[in-house]
């Protein structure tokens, strides 16, 4: 990651929600990733079926928009932000926590490196790097022309500035955890060293970092590329930082654009970075704008944007011939899931705590809802097959180390009632409704996100499918909670609220395949809050020197995946697909990584958006 909804939409929902319950378990192709920037066919018609159901296929998409007509001299571009929510409006890398924000973001500031398909850091971006032959020094030099929005040069001292702030006991944003594996900077952190000795500034545009491991993870997303720029924030006491207008009302970065105006929450004029380090950008202007998911169709054919941040597939199907779009697809490096709260987070020690006393504690319940739920059907009845269900924490985007042997829970409700059983989740009363194991009432609270039309007949869905193997589930104050307020609850400030038993969310995964941003013991990201020796062995060693062996990385992630398909602190339920559409007179505008297009490069030729027919 809405408004009310007429009465042929809920009656809609309903039809849905009833259709999937009656609906036959079947087994969805894996999906291959293609994000390699090779310009493919365009989407062939959709098949239909036995049920009349169109699945559609994300193999069929291009990620790149095709060339057609020539380019007029600058002019403007509008960006839909695609939410049924405002944008929190923490617009520093370093600070941020939700995917909205980033989507502001990346106008107007960037990392120092860039990276190809597969993932690993290159040197074409702001930044060149060099490591050391036993893999745990690098030496980065950022390029000459690469400066502030205001012209002051980006430093060295400014990326040193961003690491002792994320490791300062006042940072209140999501990512100390990102720079732990650095010499020295447990005893920063633990304030016994006034400096973090594994980090020199060479010179002005040259640091020097020495890591306490060599990982593979080092050169595909595990260095903290974002710099902060000290000669604004250098005086500020970092408690401050975060909610300073520096960053909510006139943030600063080195991106292709420069943010000119902001109306918190619903909109951002960013206007041409004339200085941009790649060269001038070849729009003018560029409007961010928030756009219900309700009314995104309309606002493309209209021409009110150019594109959007993420088009609801459901409604592809009836939108695929929009004439005035080119829709752009591939496999998106992020999943679906349903998690359950099994402790919470330790401020202090900055840890998970594991709760072995939480109602949803035992593994077997867990295990038995992800039975419960058929997410084949799911992926071809609300998404058409441009989502499909999910099997484990590893989506396709990163096809080396996804286990497609790996079947996850297949929808078998019949063995769901049966594990509750024997876990003594029984019936006592011959009310239809089980009981917990002391035969006391169980009911499950359960928090799910608001957006587009499907978001409450797939919530529903999922209730009534827990409902079919006698669990009672709920929505979390009886309603579904929009984007800012249900990661507050569940966690995203270390505050876990004791409602919540169960979550439905959706994760962006790193680059870099190491979970343990999400899973890991230290990580905020762990909403589930659990912990377990085998995770935290498994999570040390796919980052571990052993392995740089891919073969060995393989092996210990499929271990992972196993592990984590046995406990359950989570379930996947969908992978995911990225549909856009971009309005015909865009030119060299791609999605993906390794396309070597990038924002700058965005042209138009026209001077107003091609209207729909």
């Amino acid at each position: 990651m809405v408004g009310k909804k007429s009465a042929s939409k809920v009656l809609f929902a309903m039809l849905l929600v009833l259709l999937l319950a009656l609906a036959a378990c079947n087994k969805t192709d894996d999906a291959t990733p293609d994000d390699s920037g090779k310009e493919k066919d365009k989407p062939k018609d959709a098949q239909t079926e036995e049920s009349g159901e169109k699945l559609y296929s994300i193999d069929d998409f291009t990620n790149i928009k095709t060339k057609e007509g020539e380019a007029i001299e600058g002019g403007s571009f509008t960006y839909g932000l695609v939410s049924d929510t405002a944008f929190e409006g923490t617009l520093n890398y370093n600070f941020y926590s939700g995917n909205p924000d980033a989507m502001v973001l990346q106008w107007f500031d960037e990392g120092f490196l860039t990276w190809d398909e597969n993932y690993v850091y290159t040197n074409d971006g702001a930044a060149t790097y060099e490591s050391s032959e036993d893999g745990r020094t690098f030496t980065f030099t950022i390029k000459d022309n690469v400066n502030w929005h205001d012209g002051q040069p980006v430093t060295a001292e400014d990326w040193l500035f961003s690491h002792e702030v994320l490791a300062h006991p006042d940072y209140d944003g999501p990512r100390a955890g990102d720079v732990k594996n650095i010499v020295g900077m447990d005893e920063y952190m633990a304030g016994t060293a006034e400096t973090i000795s594994g980090i020199e500034v060479v010179s002005e545009k040259v640091l020097k970092i020495t890591y306490k491991e060599a990982t593979p993870s080092l050169i595909t997303g595990g260095i903290w590329t974002y710099p902060l720029a000290k000669h604004i924030f250098g005086d500020m006491a970092v408690k401050d930082i975060s909610s300073s207008k520096e960053v909510r009302q006139n943030p600063i970065g080195f991106g292709p654009f420069k943010v000119d105006t902001i109306v918190p929450g619903e909109s951002v004029t960013y206007t041409k970075n004339e200085d941009y380090w790649r060269g001038a950008p070849g729009l003018d202007t560029v409007t961010l704008k928030v756009i219900n998911p309700n009314v995104v169709v309309q606002a493309l054919k209209k021409g009110e944007v150019d594109t959007v941040s993420d088009f609801p597939v459901a409604q592809y199907p009836d939108n695929a011939d929009m004439s005035n779009v080119e829709f752009l697809g591939m496999i998106d490096r992020a999943y679906s899931y349903v998690g359950f709260k099994l402790g919470t987070w330790d401020a202090e020690a900055g840890v998970v705590k594991y709760d072995p006393t939480k109602k949803m504690a035992d593994a077997k319940l867990r295990k038995a809802m992800w039975h419960a739920v058929d997410n084949d059907t799911v992926g071809k009845k609300f998404y058409h097959g441009l989502r499909w269900a999910a099997t484990t924490l590893i989506p396709p985007s990163h096809p080396e180390f996804h286990d497609d042997t790996n079947p996850g829970a297949a929808y078998d409700p019949e063995l769901a009632k049966q594990m509750l059983e024997e876990a003594g989740y029984k019936d006592v009363d011959g009310d239809g409704v089980r009981e917990d194991k002391e035969g006391n009432p169980l009911v499950i609270s359960y928090a799910s996100m608001s957006g587009d039309d499907i978001a409450e007949p797939l919530a529903q869905y999922y209730i009534q499918a827990w409902g079919a193997v006698g669990l009672k589930v709920e929505l979390l104050d009886g309603r579904l909670q929009e984007f800012n307020s249900f990661y507050d609850r569940v966690g995203n400030k270390g505050n876990d609220d004791p409602a919540v038993d169960i979550y439905a969310g959706a994760w962006g995964v790193g680059i870099d395949v190491d979970p343990s941003g999400l899973y890991g013991n230290d990580a905020l990201y762990n909403f589930s809050r659990w912990e377990n020796e085998e995770n935290t062995r498994l999570l040390a060693e796919g980052i571990s020197e052993k392995a740089f062996d891919v073969e060995k990385r393989k092996e210990i992630y499929k271990e992972w995946q196993q592990l984590m398909t046995e406990e359950v602190p989570v379930f996947p339920t969908m992978y995911r697909s990225a549909v856009v559409p971009v309005n015909n007179r865009v030119l060299n505008y791609a999605i993906g990584d390794g396309t070597g297009l990038y924002l700058s490069d965005i042209q138009v030729t026209q001077d107003k958006p091609v209207v729909g027919k």
